[in-house]
């Protein structure tokens, strides 16, 4: 049984609409919602359906592409990645390189650890 894929955009919101869809498919790929293999809309289906330009929604898509949230197959479509997390992954990738960048420029790990606190906002 195909599930819809719930997107909704805010034009009030200060984020991007292309971004409002990305977020809103990652937390999607996230919970569960929509599995590995899930065939997405295609670009000019969505952004029909949501009201938007289809550069908007192929933006998305090529975002979420990059971070192999999805992968397209050419003429079939647009579809989640079966490779896991994705989002995770990157995640992880990015904490090494930051961790790596921040040894390589004398910070001290309490140090780094209290600018990424900083970064995500958390009390130190």
């Amino acid at each position: 049984m195909l599930r819809p894929l719930d997107v909704q955009v805010d034009p009030l919101s200060s984020t991007p609409p292309y971004d409002q869809i990305r977020m809103q498919v990652i937390e999607a790929v996230r919970t569960g919602a929509l599995t590995p293999g899930y065939k997405l809309p295609t670009v000019r289906r969505l952004a029909e359906d949501l009201g938007l330009a289809p550069n908007t929604v192929a933006r998305s898509y090529r975002a979420l592409e990059q971070d192999e949230v999805i992968e397209t197959r050419g003429r079939l479509g647009s579809f989640v990645a079966a490779t896991g997390d994705a989002t995770h992954r990157q995640a992880q990738l990015a904490a090494v390189a930051y961790a790596d960048r921040a040894k390589s420029l004398g910070v001290s790990p309490d140090e780094a650890l209290a600018i990424v606190r900083a970064a995500l906002g958390l009390p130190g």
